[in-house]
């Protein structure tokens, strides 16, 4: 394992920092898409039936948005690595949109799971 250095670490900082000015640079200049996986009151495509869809239909739905996002990120990684794509931003930005889609998701099966277990320990 390698040891960490005074100086190795100030550039990997370095590098970080060199990073997250660029992220903001192109944040700032608005080329990234603020469209949310799923819009409040959006129509879910490929739902059918009842003019309200069912919680089960919209967890559906979001999880295929995230698997869809993740698949995204990693064919534009993919590319990138492939010397198909020079297009880094646009990789490291889908990459983001991925995994905080995924982090939510997580969150959201964490609450239902801490809303089950209190059903299950109510006194009847």
């Amino acid at each position: 394992m390698d040891n960490i250095t005074a100086i190795g670490m100030q550039a990997r900082q370095q590098a970080m920092l060199d990073r997250m000015h660029n992220t903001a640079a192109v944040a700032s200049s608005g080329a990234l898409s603020t469209t949310p996986l799923i819009a409040p009151g959006a129509s879910l495509s490929g739902i059918t039936g009842a003019s309200q869809p069912s919680f089960s239909q919209v967890l559906n739905s979001a999880i295929d948005n995230v698997d869809a996002a993740q698949h995204a990120a990693g064919a534009k990684q993919k590319a990138i690595e492939l010397g198909q794509s020079d297009d880094l931003a646009g990789a490291m930005i889908e990459s983001q949109k991925a995994s905080v889609a995924f982090s939510a998701m997580m969150q959201v099966r964490n609450k239902l799971t801490t809303a089950l277990d209190e059903v299950m320990n109510t006194p009847l």
